[in-house]
């Protein structure tokens, strides 16, 4: 995949507010077409559609690892707004324009330049068919066989060690896209902290070798803490997952920067001990945020404290409850986490202080 990545974005709202789309098409630094999709999203205005746009462009290029992005807007108010030379204003666009701030701290390299309407045509046309079919449109160009097989990872898959305290959704969702052959991993071990759980029947039945470690069968943490160590290295795990564990561990040495868990929410806010599942979506519904997601992050021996590798976003509904606002929220997990461990497995993550950098 290129480095360097050319990025058309375009919104707009039949009515201001209206029926609204939003669109991007991307293409690599040869003129290669990689992604080009169109996003109806009913109700809103011209900005949100502009700044929605721009977000779905960014985790696009993000996911297909680009590292240097230059990205072509004819919104004039949003470049603006992106480069500093207008405030944001709008409490619709508030998050939008942070969310963008955000992905755009991912890359080495992040430009946001105008361009004239007729220098846009292909994202704005991607909005016009989305816009009159009213769904979303992707005519993402389909990968060869040939392609595809030349792009298939070499070596050894890599080993992962997972850790469940509950129903094990996660650990299926890594499971279903190793099965797939979109992620070049394997599952060496499952550890659960809990034995009547769902997590492990589904461990079970998918025939990956399972121990029950509960944290209450040792005398202290460091006990605890060395026999996951034990079992961990027993299995030669080269990365430990977390998906839904709620034991907090010392972690040894040789799992430093080693161990990734996923969080219901935008750390650093609504993170911390005592802040999981349904606690996490109370709390972002009770403090009235507009926007709601996940956050992959190396564990560190604080709760929700570890540098941060990926976040995605959703919206949070007027009319959302818990139930419904976590259901959208594990949608953004199953495309972070697989994301994630791709990026850990190709050696493109480099940690500097608190921050974590994809490497081209």
């Amino acid at each position: 995949m290129s480095a360097k990545l050319i990025v058309h974005t375009d919104g707009g709202s039949r009515g201001n507010p209206g029926p609204a789309a939003a669109g991007f098409v991307l293409d690599d630094s040869e003129g290669h077409r990689l992604a080009a999709r169109a996003f109806f999203l009913g109700e809103s205005t011209n900005n949100v559609a502009e700044y929605t746009a721009l977000v779905r462009a960014l985790e696009a290029a993000e996911h297909l690892g680009g590292a240097h992005v230059t990205v072509y807007s004819d919104s004039e108010l949003l470049v603006r707004q992106i480069g500093g030379q207008y405030k944001v204003k709008s409490d619709l666009i508030r998050p939008l324009f942070d969310q963008v701030q955000t992905l755009m701290s991912r890359f080495q390299s992040c430009d946001v330049h105008h361009v004239r309407r007729e220098k846009n045509e292909d994202a704005d046309r991607m909005v016009n068919q989305a816009l009159d079919a009213e769904r979303d449109i992707d005519e993402t160009p389909q990968i060869s066989p040939r392609a595809a097989a030349s792009s298939k990872p070499s070596g050894p898959p890599l080993r992962l060690g997972f850790l469940i305290s509950g129903s094990g959704r996660t650990m299926t969702n890594i499971l279903d896209e190793i099965c797939s052959g979109r992620l070049h991993a394997e599952i060496g071990i499952v550890i659960s902290s809990r034995s009547t759980e769902s997590g492990v029947s589904r461990a079970r039945d998918a025939g990956l070798s399972l121990e029950i470690v509960r944290k209450k069968d040792y005398p202290d943490i460091d006990a605890f803490s060395r026999r996951l160590e034990d079992v961990l290295s027993a299995a030669n795990v080269d990365l430990v997952v977390q998906g839904g564990w709620l034991c907090l561990w010392k972690i040894p040495q040789r799992y430093e920067n080693r161990v990734l868990n996923i969080h219901p929410a935008l750390l650093p806010s609504f993170g911390g001990q005592g802040m999981w599942g349904h606690h996490v979506h109370e709390a972002v519904l009770e403090a009235g945020c507009k926007v709601s997601g996940c956050t992959v992050h190396f564990c560190t021996n604080e709760y929700d404290s570890g540098p941060i590798v990926i976040q995605r976003t959703c919206p949070v509904e007027d009319d959302d409850t818990p139930d419904t606002l976590a259901a959208r929220v594990f949608e953004q997990e199953c495309i972070a986490y697989p994301q994630a461990i791709e990026l850990f497995a190709a050696g493109k993550l480099r940690i500097e202080g608190r921050r974590v950098k994809v490497n081209a």
